[in-house]
């Protein structure tokens, strides 16, 4: 993992307040785990059934049995659960998730994400990520800022296939923090190297820059 995805991810965990239940998502989001202190009081999910997720463990001292929902090794608290699917997404379906960290392939100026299918491409499905996008309280999303081809993943409209429409709240990328307002896309902070002249041209929506000093993220 590059620096910069690495210094976003610490910074993604700082959004976790104390007390929160929530969604780690498939991909950059389980890796927030081992940025959070082992006493952070938090409640973390994952949708193949369990709570109370400790952090990631190497294959040599993992439990086979326990993975999160991207077949990451984890550990567990004191106070984990267990359950099946159906209490998992009764979770998730009632709305107890506080937040959810979801990766994306696209997200766009009006918080709509794609983030489960390129067509010409497998996929196993939507999976649990469409109930996550349209059900937890708030939603974030951790992605590089451009694809491997340096296409911007925030656009004016998604072209991909949707998971949620009008879900995202902010967005944690390689090179900067936004968030989507009302008018579309804001830049809140920059990686630490970054210019906003170069966030905006990596950028295939209109982004509103503050005029004020715009503070720098260097991790944790």
């Amino acid at each position: 993992m590059s620096d910069a995805k690495a210094r976003m991810i610490a910074r993604a965990a700082r959004e976790i307040a104390p007390g929160m239940v929530v969604n780690l998502g498939i991909g950059l989001p389980t890796k927030v785990v081992d940025h959070l202190a082992a006493d952070f009081p938090v409640c973390l999910h994952t949708e193949n059934g369990l709570t109370g997720i400790g952090p990631t463990c190497p294959p040599d001292t993992a439990d086979r049995n326990l993975i999160d929902a991207g077949g990451a090794y984890v550990s567990t608290l004191p106070g984990s659960a267990f359950f099946d699917s159906a209490v998992s997404f009764a979770l998730v379906r009632s709305g107890r998730l506080d937040l959810t960290m979801l990766g994306a392939f696209e997200v766009s100026q009006t918080g709509d994400l794609a983030n489960w299918k390129i067509p010409g491409k497998f996929s196993p499905g939507a999976g649990g990520g469409i109930e996550l996008a349209q059900k937890a309280r708030r939603v974030v999303v951790l992605t590089a800022h451009v694809d491997r081809a340096g296409n911007s993943k925030l656009k004016t409209a998604c072209t991909l296939p949707p998971t949620a429409r009008g879900r995202v709240a902010r967005v944690f990328t390689d090179m900067a923090v936004i968030d989507v307002g009302p008018e579309g896309f804001v830049l809140r902070e920059l990686a630490r190297g970054v210019g906003a002249a170069e966030v905006a041209e990596a950028t295939a929506a209109p982004l509103a820059v503050p005029d004020t000093d715009i503070p720098t993220f260097q991790g944790r």
